[in-house]
């Protein structure tokens, strides 16, 4: 990626820093390609990078001796360090031993580098992971000094949702709203994947097809030995065709053709390499009559469209998908104490996100329209209800381009853009 195409990342802000005498284990993962290896390259200028993809580093790296893996190796970013298990040994000796002090793990592969982690390094390793970019970091280079975070972080804290935005200008003018609309319209269609910043739309297009490729023949052979790729294949279609809607494991084993058993497995296979994620319902204190099965989503937009084959215009499971993921990567990026859901009872009343935040839950509804209809607040208003003092406000995202009030108990409406930067 060009130099002066790579952005800033607030992950940076959360992971500890280098220096004589720290002593630190720790794992960086996420996603293929998200910038795992810029970032730590980055962030630990000072310690050595060995990759483990190459084979003749893994044939070196296999015959050094525990006891000499301070002398051999010391302390360094180890990339793709799952693809040796024996390392994780030698690591946990000579970090025991006082030997070593800092050493950096990178990989992609969540479910293996999680299982040897807990093998042979429990309680000594600290976990980061890096999504692909949020809308907040399109908008800055990655040597900015004064990046600030999205509204969304101020929500996060517990506070109420008016002693936010009351505080904030109704509206944006000029460049300061151009930007962050651009980066909306951006993220809509291509996601935040970090190596399309500097291509051509059409290398955007064959660069997300061939990551495609790319996940099947090596993060998923990590995972699973299928003889048959097809049947996966089609199950990433039609799940991605059903972001933004309620899982239903017999449908789309039914559509693929393939056993509900495989559809769980092959969902739990998207899961764990970062490609899906399941929001779970809320059903605490509201009422028994709830429905308890999960809404699946995509993480990345781009990728959506491109296994979906999708190109057109936004739609509003786009726009949700969208969404959510915002929320999502930057609670799991700043490690935020805050759990997500949504909430749907079987009579068909819902609301698409509540926000458990140290103090009380937040209500979000999200609307892929440029205006608000008065009944978009219906089912704030009955969850407000229902929550008492839990309540600490609501929140009609939209297309829009005005922060508002539309109503007690504290329910607000506020452009998507304005919130995710």
């Amino acid at each position: 990626m060009s130099e002066i195409l790579q952005k800033y990342r607030f992950l940076n802000r959360i992971m500890p820093p280098y220096s004589e005498g720290s002593r630190k284990l720790i794992l960086l993962t996420g996603a293929r390609q998200t910038g795992k290896t810029t970032l730590a390259r980055q962030k630990y200028s000072e310690l050595r990078y060995i990759n483990f993809d190459a084979p003749e580093n893994r044939d070196a790296l296999r015959s050094v001796p525990t006891e000499f893996w301070y002398r051999d190796v010391g302390n360094a970013i180890l990339d793709e360090a799952q693809k040796l298990p024996p390392v994780f040994e030698k690591i946990k000796y000579a970090y025991d031993e006082g030997t070593i002090s800092f050493q950096v793990i990178l990989g992609s592969s969540q479910i293996l580098l999680l299982k040897k982690i807990r093998e042979s390094l429990a309680g000594r390793v600290s976990i980061y992971e890096l999504w692909p970019l949020l809308m907040c970091e399109l908008l800055y280079d990655k040597d900015t000094e004064n990046a600030q975070p999205p509204l969304l972080d101020m929500l996060l804290t517990g506070l109420k949702v008016g002693e936010v935005l009351g505080t904030e200008p109704s509206i944006l003018f000029g460049r300061e709203w151009t930007v962050k609309r651009d980066a909306e319209e951006y993220l809509l269609k291509w996601g935040g994947m970090p190596a399309l910043l500097g291509l051509s739309e059409d290398e955007r297009w064959k660069w997300l097809k061939d990551y495609g490729y790319t996940y099947l023949e090596r993060d998923l052979a990590d995972l699973a030995r299928l003889d048959d790729l097809g049947p996966f294949r089609e199950f990433q279609r039609l799940s991605a065709l059903r972001s933004a809607k309620l899982l239903n494991y017999s449908e789309l084993a039914r559509d693929t053709g393939i056993s509900v058993d495989t559809a769980r497995r092959y969902l739990e296979y998207l899961k764990i390499s970062y490609q899906v994620i399941m929001l779970r319902p809320y059903y605490r204190n509201l009422t028994s009559t709830v429905v308890k099965t999960p809404k699946l989503y995509w993480l990345d937009v781009g990728l959506m469209r491109q296994i979906s084959g999708y190109r057109g215009s936004v739609t509003g499971e786009i726009y949700e998908t969208m969404v959510v993921g915002e929320i999502f990567k930057w609670i799991k990026t700043m490690q935020r104490d805050v759990e997500m859901y949504f909430y749907r009872s079987r009579s068909g009343f819902e609301l698409d996100i509540l926000l458990q935040t140290p103090n009380g839950l937040i209500g979000m509804e999200i609307k892929a329209r440029k205006s608000i209809a008065r009944t978009d607040i219906r089912a704030l208003k009955e969850v407000a209800k229902r929550l008492g003092s839990q309540w600490l406000g609501g929140v009609v995202i939209y297309r829009g381009d005005e922060i508002k009030k539309l109503s007690e108990p504290d329910i607000w409406a506020i452009p998507s853009c304005r919130l995710f930067t």
